[in-house]
């Protein structure tokens, strides 16, 4: 393809969970074909590049996450060359298309897992993953008392060959997932030809799965992780983010130095191929000063803005970590990137309404604490929406956000299949309520996700209100505001813009300036008067000059 030089700058990029995107063939999960035939819905959305969640060969233990080939598609989305139509199809249409790649961890369904297992303790093929023994009389203790991030313990003890008990393997992850030893020059060999594989077929770059993992301190110690944690190691958002408080020691699994000689490797190969291919990081690294060491020129190419995702909707917090952003980013010459969903955490039309806790991968049900109010959830959400997009840098959506789509909170627990549920005995109810197959049509079996009832999450029943054919060119839509809210980023150049913060609207109120584009967000109850001016764009209805809470305009500066 052709197009501006690094163009990942400023991109709105479209994050596509395939199983739940659309199905083509009718069994009830999303598939590279189904894909294909909604890429003109997402090319009259305005986005610029489309990120797909792992569609590889996998038993499917943590929705793909599991690889078991890394260079083939499972059949249950399709075949190699369903992605090449996919990608083809999505490249016509000025798409550019970023995959998933999962470094820190295989499944133990991976043909080298499977000669690790078999060749025995002290084995080259055991060196590629982290074996240990066990600690005890016998080795019947794991070799250190990490837990899994989805429950339990990160260890889990084999049976040789001889039928005894062996040694134990690290699995940060579900015990289907052994971690990978990236210390191993064997292991760093194997991903430079999976890069080179999907870079040859013409993809545009790729989001790397928990990319502060993959290297663990020497000797693998003891640590106890703090209780407020996320569980992929982030911390919980304040309303006032110390910019510059020293970062708390990593976890021993998170954040090791050793990562970026890593990145630095794969970011000389990345330039070998023309057009600007991209390295994304999924980091959950607190302060951003530490996020930004991800994206310094000889690294990758953006990281995921965490910080700003756990911001909640409060007008000090935002801009204080506007600003943090902003500057961290900037420092080394990186764009600062926004997100307010994905397939990880509670959607935020239901996240910014929520008044108890929740921490990043616990998700929410039918006995949680605070649960939201869905009115006001979507006011928020939209206002959020409206403020991120006019942020410059670049930014990502999570599909059906554009369509309001709220968490799925009352899916039947013999429903759930996210392995945090089982592994914690339904203490958390993890990740399922964001990835419920989405809605295109008001009408059908399975409101457009396919051309049978199949779904391998159950549908609420609220879809066909939220349908995509309901919503589109329905004045004040979810779909609608999400459209205008690109064009006009597009066309008035947000992304290359900057910030200039605005006085004089109260301490509820983010105020600012972008390029020609004047952006106030309530973040209050009260309602704030609004200056003469151009009405660009409005998340939700005005009182005459009056902005209501919840509420984020447009005006032409």
């Amino acid at each position: 393809m052709t197009g501006n030089t690094e163009w990942w700058r400023t991109a709105v990029i479209y994050q596509i969970y395939p199983r739940s995107f659309a199905d083509a063939n009718g069994d009830g999960m999303g598939d590279l074909a189904g894909i294909t035939s909604r890429l003109p819905a997402l090319a009259q959305l305005g986005i610029d590049a489309i990120w797909l969640s792992p569609f590889y060969t996998s038993p499917q233990r943590d929705a793909g996450y599991d690889v078991a080939d890394y260079c083939d598609v499972d059949p249950l989305f399709g075949t190699l060359a369903d992605f090449d139509v996919m990608l083809t199809g999505a490249h016509a249409l000025g798409i550019r298309v970023i995959v998933d790649l999962v470094p820190n961890h295989t499944s133990s369904a991976h043909a080298w897992f499977q000669a690790a297992l078999a060749a025995g303790p002290g084995s080259e093929e055991r060196g590629h993953y982290l074996f240990r023994e066990g600690k005890g009389e016998n080795g019947e203790l794991p070799p250190n008392n990490w837990e899994s991030v989805f429950g339990g313990e990160a260890w889990t003890r084999v049976t040789e060959a001889d039928g005894t008990p062996g040694q134990w393997y690290l699995h940060l992850f579900d015990t289907t997932q052994p971690d990978l030893d990236w210390n191993n020059p064997w292991v760093r060999e194997q991903f430079r030809d999976i890069l080179r594989f999907w870079l040859d077929r013409g993809v545009d770059g790729f989001r790397v799965d928990v990319a502060h993992g993959m290297i663990k301190a020497d000797g693998l110690p003891d640590y106890t992780p703090p209780t407020e944690g996320g569980s992929m190691g982030g911390g919980t958002a304040t309303l006032e983010p110390e910019i510059s408080a020293e970062p708390p020691a990593p976890a021993p699994y998170w954040a090791q130095d050793g990562v970026h000689d890593i990145y630095r490797d794969w970011h000389e190969l990345l330039a070998e191929y023309p057009g600007d291919r991209v390295l994304a990081a999924e980091a959950w690294v607190d302060p951003l000063t530490e996020v930004a060491k991800w994206v310094r020129p000889d690294e990758m190419h953006q990281a995921f803005n965490f910080a700003y995702l756990e911001t909640p909707w409060n007008a000090p917090a935002l801009r204080s970590v506007i600003d943090e952003s902003l500057a961290a980013f900037g420092a080394v010459g990186a764009p600062s990137t926004w997100v307010l969903s994905n397939h990880d955490v509670v959607r935020h039309a239901s996240r910014l309404a929520l008044t108890a806790e929740n921490l990043q991968g616990h998700g929410i049900g039918p006995k949680t604490l605070g649960l939201p109010d869905p009115v006001l959830g979507l006011r928020r959400a939209r206002a959020a929406t409206a403020l991120m997009l006019a942020l410059p840098g670049s930014s990502y959506l999570y599909q059906g956000e554009e369509l309001g789509l709220p968490e799925v909170i009352d899916l039947p627990d013999s429903a759930r299949q996210d392995p945090t549920w089982f592994r914690t005995n339904g203490e958390r109810y993890g990740r399922d309520g964001c990835r419920v197959p989405i809605p295109w049509t008001a009408d059908g079996p399975s409101y457009g996700f396919g051309p049978t009832a199949a779904s391998w999450l159950p549908q609420p029943t609220e879809w066909a209100t939220l349908a995509r054919d309901a919503q589109q060119g329905v004045t004040g839509s979810t779909l609608e505001l999400y459209t205008l809210a690109l064009r006009l980023r597009r066309e008035h150049e947000l992304g290359w813009g900057g910030v200039s913060w605005l006085d004089g609207y109260g301490a509820e109120v983010v105020a600012l300036t972008n390029k020609t584009v004047t952006v106030i967000a309530n973040a209050g109850a009260t309602s704030v008067t609004l200056p003469a001016g151009e009405l660009l764009l409005a998340s939700g209805p005005l009182d005459g000059d009056l902005l209501p809470g919840d509420t984020t305009v447009w005006l032409r500066a």
